[in-house]
């Protein structure tokens, strides 16, 4: 019977007291580990500054601050989230749908040490899926760590500018916790189910994106519309803001895709290649397409539209070729310029800064379009030495994926948003709307 101090479970220094052993640990690799922490500070920097002023800069004057309040909020909460339970339900063992919480407070983080020397991190170890790693356990929880802060952060695109933000801080955690964690685990972790169907999804298109712009959607409809939309000026406060906000994402992004190698080899040297010409070909795309319909090219929208290719590409990027990400660029720039004006306006929804437009839209085109174009070389190992190939029962899958992401977070993102609304409300007063959520919500202005 496996015994745990509560050391251990509080400050994780305490592995299985009978797995204290002196089998001698696997060694890392210095080179993979130092391009995983350069990763890992990489992402992290998108969402804060980089989402951060990427949002602030498109909400009016009133709400700047209270927009970039919540990526910082967002941002410690699920870190220590993260810490306590999110990383244990997302990566440990578990079953086919969600960890345990044998990793709890990360428990055994410091058993990986051997004589000083922390050894390299087994994920799935035990299992018949287990994938070795050459980087420390500290270091994978500590990226992964990074794409649990940016993906609910990416939601607040959705309800900017009218939702009480204590009633984010509480759907933070519970959507972490519900969506979040066990659509990782069913995707990444190698007991996941939704892996073993042979989805792929190499840097978070169906977790992250698809994940947090359906999310967002919900959210959107659940709140209602903005008040003044259609009548009052929406415009936005400082696109400088938003411009840096957009670059710092689109550098950041090659934390996000080439990281996701989990380590410096070709893989990682081939996904920061597609990534580039994903995002060119988003921005490029949006704005022809806005540039024929409206006569001009705005900095806004070739913004939108690199974050677009981006977004597009991060489920493909270490299994396509530079040809198929180009392809999918055009299709995001295109898919995404379509969702995020005729579609939205269409069906009437106010998702304030198109966090279903781009991410929702993206991660949907670029999960399926992986499917298509995945060349299998890339993805080749000796287990498998075919790889991930594009065809018919590969986009079935990848089809498969998609639409049990969906599901789960609607329903589980729509239920909690009405306990939310039932116990403590989710939107703030129409005067205090008006006013601003700056002044209301946090005693502050910008002058």
């Amino acid at each position: 019977m496996k015994r745990y101090s509560l050391l251990g479970l509080l400050f994780g220094v305490g592995a299985p007291l009978s797995a204290i052993a002196a089998d001698k640990p696997a060694p890392i690799d210095t080179g993979d580990t130092a391009w995983m922490l350069v990763s890992t500070a990489l992402v992290l920097m998108m969402t804060i500054p980089g989402l951060a002023l990427f949002y602030g800069g498109m909400v009016r004057k009133k709400n700047v601050l209270a927009t970039l309040i919540q990526s910082f909020a967002i941002c410690c909460i699920v870190s220590l989230l993260w810490m306590g339970v999110g990383y244990s339900l997302a990566f440990s063992n578990g079953n086919q749908w969600i960890g345990d919480l044998s990793r709890a407070f990360l428990n055994g983080v410091a058993a990986n040490f051997h004589k000083g020397v922390d050894s390299a991190f087994t994920l799935g170890a035990g299992t018949s899926a287990a994938v070795p790693m050459t980087i420390p356990e500290s270091v994978y929880i500590m990226y992964q760590m990074t794409f649990a802060i940016i993906t609910p952060a990416l939601i607040a695109g959705a309800f900017a500018e009218r939702m009480k933000f204590s009633s984010m801080c509480v759907f933070t955690v519970l959507w972490v916790l519900f969506v979040y964690a066990p659509i990782a685990h069913w995707v990444w972790s190698p007991t996941g189910w939704v892996a073993a169907l042979g989805a792929v999804d190499f840097a978070g298109g169906t977790v992250v994106h698809i994940n947090s712009g359906v999310a967002g959607l919900v959210c959107a409809l659940v709140l209602g519309k903005r008040r003044g939309v259609g009548t009052d000026d929406l415009a936005p406060f400082n696109l400088t803001y938003a411009i840096v906000g957009a670059s710092l994402l689109w550098v950041g992004w090659f934390g996000f895709n080439a990281g996701s190698a989990l380590g410096a080899n070709g893989r990682a040297g081939m996904a920061m290649l597609t990534t580039q010409l994903a995002a060119a070909m988003g921005g490029l795309a949006w704005m022809v397409m806005e540039w024929w319909r409206t006569g001009k090219p705005t900095a806004l929208g070739i913004i939108s539209g690199a974050v677009a290719g981006l977004v597009a590409i991060t489920p493909a990027a270490g299994f396509v070729l530079p040809g198929g990400a180009v392809l999918i660029g055009l299709a995001a720039g295109v898919g995404c310029f379509w969702s995020s004006t005729w579609l939205k306006h269409k069906l009437g929804y106010d998702d304030s800064l198109d966090a279903f437009g781009v991410h929702g839209t993206g991660g949907i085109i670029g999960a399926l379009l992986t499917g298509v174009l995945a060349f299998g070389p890339l993805s080749a190992t000796d287990a498998n030495p075919v790889g991930v190939v594009g065809s018919l029962p590969q986009l079935l899958s990848q089809t498969e994926a998609v639409g049990v992401t969906i599901v789960w977070c609607v329903v589980v993102t729509f239920v909690i948003l009405k306990v939310l609304d039932l116990v403590m409300g989710l939107r703030v007063s129409a005067e205090e709307e008006l006013e601003g959520l700056d002044m209301v919500l946090h005693g502050e202005r910008i002058n």
